[in-house]
């Protein structure tokens, strides 16, 4: 019962940790209807490792959760020989000059008054699609206009000389 108090704080944290002692079976069901995780293990090291693993796998769970929240910062430039369609959506060749740019990075402009771009929506090298790319990377990336603003085009709202950032 006094566990399950740390579910309204930090929920990693409502654990029990059972060192060479035997959890009672009615002590289990009430735990696992209140919510709490009870680790037992007679060698304190697997004990641990079990708990390390239980919070790891959570962090995992919250990234993916808010990983379409989260923006990598990165700053791209425009290898003009490589503009494949310049308008709704942009499709050209970037290399990255700084950062890490992936999927749903929202894209603006800032030495035209932070003008927005777009969404990144596909990250390729070679004809083939990649979660991210990193600095020093040449990748062709896919900017599908933001829904409800018209359009932006390479050539007239920006061009090459113009860096892309994420906002």
């Amino acid at each position: 019962m006094k566990a399950s108090i740390m579910l309204e704080h930090e929920s990693q944290y409502a654990t029990i940790l059972a060192f060479d002692v035997k959890v009672e079976r009615d002590a289990q069901e009430l735990a696992d209807s209140v919510g709490v995780k009870i680790f037992q293990a007679d060698i304190i090291y697997h004990l641990f490792d079990k708990f390390m693993s239980y919070r790891e796998e959570l962090k995992q769970k919250k990234r993916e959760e808010f990983k379409h929240i989260a923006v990598f910062p990165c700053k791209l430039r425009i290898l003009p020989q490589f503009v494949f369609n310049s308008r709704d959506p942009i499709v050209c060749g970037v290399i990255v000059e700084a950062g890490i740019v992936k999927e749903g990075t929202p894209i603006c402009i800032p030495s035209k008054e932070f003008l927005d771009v777009g969404i990144v929506t596909s990250v390729e090298v070679n004809h083939k699609p990649v979660e991210n790319a990193r600095k020093g990377m040449e990748v062709c990336i896919k900017i599908d206009p933001i829904p409800g603003e018209s359009p932006k085009m390479f050539g007239r709202h920006f061009d090459e000389k113009d860096l892309l950032v994420s906002k």
